[in-house]
């Protein structure tokens, strides 16, 4: 008993459990403890930064080539294209097979159009090329001041490079050094989510207190339809693609189940990003797949976001009785494919990004959005954990695709042995890939 008092699984799973219960009945107690998960947040993202840029420089320091960091990139973005494209269509069938919108009271959406007006005069404002430019940072210091992960990942990746073309007597010692780092601060990681518990468990308090089980009520098609879809994208989807490149995603999952539990209770997949990067190169990716391919799908493998977009659009058009041909759906597809990716890591990118991409059709109405306040944020949990999820196998895939993925470190990972494998003696390396 107390072994599972100190697993960190049961613990989160348990704060969970008491958060739904305590927001439930107490929700001014629930919503008071929004800063308990804020802060857990908080302490994850200070440390993103450092992390993403040690990884990815000491990853392209083992590489040590221009050439192949290229093909690993360009091989993730064509993947995080192929699959965000199977998202979209995905979502935008199944709410047409179930119909979620269908006789859908859409009163609400009238009393709570102010609420969704910050994120319409936002859209309204969004510069796709500023985003795009945005990637560059003015100054060294300002990407890491700001957190914005795009920003830093191109930072490591010049620093890498450049560390690459220099002497050895100048670049080991600054590898060595960063290496040290590296260990430091996911050592100040694994202090931090000792804490775990508590921020799920204040999420998950603040959300059902705010929000309250009584607003799933009207909106419980919706919700159960995107779960349900986002369930077959994961099993489905990425189940085929697991089995293409010859690995179990039930074991993955398994893997990182306390991260995904992390992100349940905190409704934030960036709650999950440093330690999924350890996690995964532990797991046998190498260090520079995972370092380059993980922050990069944070912002553009949002499968998640995807189906819940894309089966949104259409949900508001079946509530207004707007009929939508099939070449408006494939313009929506086509929209979506856009803007889901230029509002990534946006506050309340969602909302903004449904506001764009409705006003670019001119068929949805765009107030229609407050219909979706009420539940979003018990849908931003599925969104988060489909988001990882997918990152996850990307990272899989595109180190195998690249052979730099280690089966016995994978076997190692899985038979619940964490040491390198330098650490491993001959005769249990021997045992393992027997």
């Amino acid at each position: 008993m107390k072994k599972l008092a100190r697993n960190l699984t049961f613990q989160v799973l348990t704060a969970i459990a008491l958060g739904v219960l305590v927001g439930a009945f107490f929700p001014a107690v629930g919503t008071a403890l929004k800063p308990v998960g804020e802060v857990f947040i908080r302490l994850i993202k200070m440390l993103i930064a450092p992390i993403i840029f040690l990884t990815v420089v000491l990853g392209i320091g083992s590489i040590g080539s221009l050439k192949k960091v290229g093909r690993v990139g360009g091989k993730a973005l064509l993947y995080f294209e192929l699959i965000t494209t199977f998202a979209l269509l995905i979502g935008v069938a199944a709410a047409n097979l179930v119909k979620p919108g269908v006789g859908v009271d859409t009163s609400a959406a009238t009393a709570n159009a102010a609420a969704t007006s910050k994120y319409i005069e936002r859209a309204e404002g969004m510069d796709w090329v500023a985003f795009f430019t945005h990637i560059v940072p003015e100054n060294l210091v300002g990407a890491f001041a700001e957190g914005d992960v795009l920003q830093v990942l191109l930072v490591a990746v010049l620093f890498g490079l450049a560390l690459t073309r220099m002497p050895d007597t100048v670049a080991r010692p600054l590898l060595s050094t960063f290496e040290r780092l590296s260990h430091v601060l996911f050592a100040v990681l694994g202090m931090v989510m000792k804490l775990a518990p508590l921020g799920a468990f204040g999420g998950m308090a603040y959300t059902i207190g705010t929000y309250g089980l009584d607003t799933l009520v009207p909106l419980a098609k919706l919700m159960a339809s995107v779960y349900a879809t986002m369930a077959l994208f994961i099993f489905g989807v990425l189940g085929l693609v697991a089995r293409l490149y010859k690995f179990s995603l039930w074991d993955l999952l398994g893997y990182i189940k306390e991260e995904l539990l992390i992100v349940l209770g905190t409704s934030s997949s960036e709650s999950a990003l440093p330690r999924l990067i350890d996690k995964l190169e532990t797991y046998g990716c190498s260090r520079s797949v995972a370092g380059l391919v993980i922050p990069t799908g944070y912002s553009f493998n949002l499968d998640g976001t995807t189906i819940y977009l894309s089966m949104a659009c259409i949900f508001l058009a079946q509530a207004f009785n707007v009929p939508l041909s099939l070449g408006q759906q494939l313009t929506i597809i086509g929209i979506l494919m856009i803007t889901s990716k230029g509002a990534a890591g946006v506050t309340g990118s969602g909302f903004v990004v449904l506001a764009s991409t409705l006003a670019a059709t001119k068929t949805i109405p765009v107030e229609g959005m407050a219909l979706l306040l009420g539940v979003d944020r018990f849908m931003s949990e599925a969104r988060a954990i489909t988001n990882i999820i997918g990152n996850a196998v990307a990272a899989v895939v595109v180190a195998k695709s690249e052979n730099e993925f280690d089966e016995l470190r994978n076997k190692l990972a899985l038979s619940g042995v964490v040491l390198p494998e330098s650490e491993l003696d001959e005769e249990q390396a021997e045992d393992l890939q027997a």
